[in-house]
């Protein structure tokens, strides 16, 4: 599709079907023959849905379970656009039967310990556990429904007695502490896969990825910078971001000696861009957006690192502590000196981003006053913990500071994205209040496709990290009835 080979899409979409209808009938069999022997040897006392006929290979059972489960998973993944596209070729994703399958494979349920031992486990239920902890922990970065931690959680105990050295399954223990808003915790299993092995460094430069991330929700720049050097230097997946994010941190910490080290960097960023199929990676497109914003301000930008966190997540999974006593002090300090312009904002930096610069500090106060007033849902709280701001302020200052975006946004002259990502934060902050309703219409509003603010100059277009974006809102909009946001 993104090439824009239409024949070459349906002829690989016709091979899809059939490779999902050739899983589809395997799963139909074995629940035919296992319903069959569950008739047959069931008793009062026993379940007949637990019931597996042990002819079956457990190989080959296992086998049916992923391919069954990944598929109904991925097509549920899709945008609504795009489903009603590929059910013209006979696709649908079922979430709950997909995770059902994978998790059978290991006979996974409300029990802390797996009914399937590993003798009598099929070859690819080691498989199996890491897709459901990939959907689990990774992909609920992007989608809330049939999420479930504590699921991911009992899979990883289980799979770390068993190998605990194992690599992947250290990477999925550390993605649980970014995920329980534990970033030292994560930080010391991402280390620790490191430490297993050697062979392979690209490996590596994935737990480098993490730490980078984890030390950005623990605003420890300093930690941060190594690691995207140690990306930078290696890695090859996106020297944009890693300049990108090395230059951010250069900036945040001000270091003198080091800003011209910075503006090297930035410079560098847009002409490190790659495409896949002709289309250029949209975060990559943001950064270069950036870098030239900071070339056009005389090598200047407003809270350019916390900007990144909030978009890797890194607010969202900070602990409450470092959110009062560390990020909100650098939004608003740059709130008071921008206050100082509020008569005469062409005087502020040269007359360059007043606006802008008002209306992210707003966007950024909002988001770390939201996860203030409510935490991840997922995230594991310190019980002692004394929060400075009291919920029902913080919950009251991050409304009026997304409505202050909403008020200046027609002013913005580049990061237009300010407003509908506002309009998506107020919305699951006023989920996580019980307002449905408003909670549903900002949403909306998102993928209304309305132009929601208007430049200085009037024009119209498409916002940095739109699709992402769309995607979020779509899925918190599917689970506004799961008090998940």
């Amino acid at each position: 599709m993104y090439s824009g080979d239409w024949l070459a899409f349906i002829k690989e979409a016709l091979n899809m079907r059939t490779t999902i209808g050739i899983y589809r009938q395997l799963g139909q069999y074995i629940e035919a023959v296992d319903a069959e022997y569950a008739s047959a040897h069931s008793s009062p006392s026993s379940s007949s849905s637990e019931l597996e006929d042990p002819s079956i290979d457990a190989d080959f059972r296992s086998g049916v379970y992923l391919g069954v489960g990944m598929c109904s998973i991925i097509l549920s993944l899709m945008p609504g656009k795009l489903m009603t596209l590929v059910e013209l070729f006979g696709y649908h994703g079922d979430r709950k039967k997909g995770l059902e399958h994978l998790m059978k494979a290991g006979g996974w349920g409300v029990q802390k310990e797996p009914s399937v031992s590993v003798e009598q486990e099929g070859v690819r239920r080691s498989i199996c556990d890491m897709s459901l902890l990939i959907f689990h922990l990774v992909l609920s970065s992007f989608t809330f429904d049939g999420v479930d931690i504590s699921v991911a959680q009992k899979v990883l105990e289980w799979n770390l007695k068993r190998y605990p050295s194992g690599v992947f399954f250290l990477f999925g223990a550390g993605r649980l502490g970014l995920c329980r808003s534990q970033p030292k915790r994560a930080i010391h299993y991402y280390t620790k896969a490191m430490e297993t092995q050697s062979q392979y460094r690209n490996l590596h430069h994935i737990s480098y990825w993490e730490i980078a991330i984890a030390n950005l929700a623990l605003w420890d720049l300093h930690a941060s910078l190594k690691c995207w050097k140690e990306l930078e230097a290696e890695a090859t997946w996106s020297k944009a971001i890693y300049s990108y994010g090395m230059a951010v941190c250069i900036l945040e910490i001000g270091d003198e000696k080091q800003k011209d080290e910075a503006a090297k960097l930035m410079a560098k960023v847009p002409g490190l861009r790659q495409k896949i199929a002709g289309k250029s990676i949209p975060l990559e497109k943001f950064v270069a957006r950036k870098a030239r914003k900071f070339q056009s301000q005389n090598n200047r930008l407003a809270l350019p690192a916390l900007e990144i966190a909030y978009l890797f997540m890194g607010i969202a999974h900070a602990p409450r502590k470092v959110i009062t006593n560390k990020m909100l002090p650098e939004v608003d300090a740059l709130l008071a000196t921008l206050d100082q312009y509020a008569n005469k904002p062409k005087e502020y930096e040269k007359g360059q981003g007043y606006w802008d610069d008002l209306c992210l500090a707003k966007f950024l106060k909002g988001v770390c006053l939201r996860y203030v007033a409510y935490p991840d849902p997922d995230a594991e709280l310190d019980p002692n913990e004394v929060v400075s701001i009291p919920k029902e302020e913080a919950a009251t200052g991050a409304e009026e500071a997304f409505r202050a975006v909403f008020e200046h946004g027609p002013r913005i002259e580049l990061d237009h994205h300010l407003v509908y990502h506002a309009h998506y934060e107020l919305g699951r902050l006023l989920a996580c209040q019980g307002d449905e309703a408003g909670a549903r219409n900002e949403f909306e509003l998102v993928l209304s496709s309305k132009h929601l603010e208007v430049n200085a100059t009037g024009k119209k277009g498409k916002y940095s990290m739109e699709n992402a974006l769309h995607m979020r809102t779509h899925a918190a909009n599917d689970a506004l009835h799961q008090k998940r946001l």
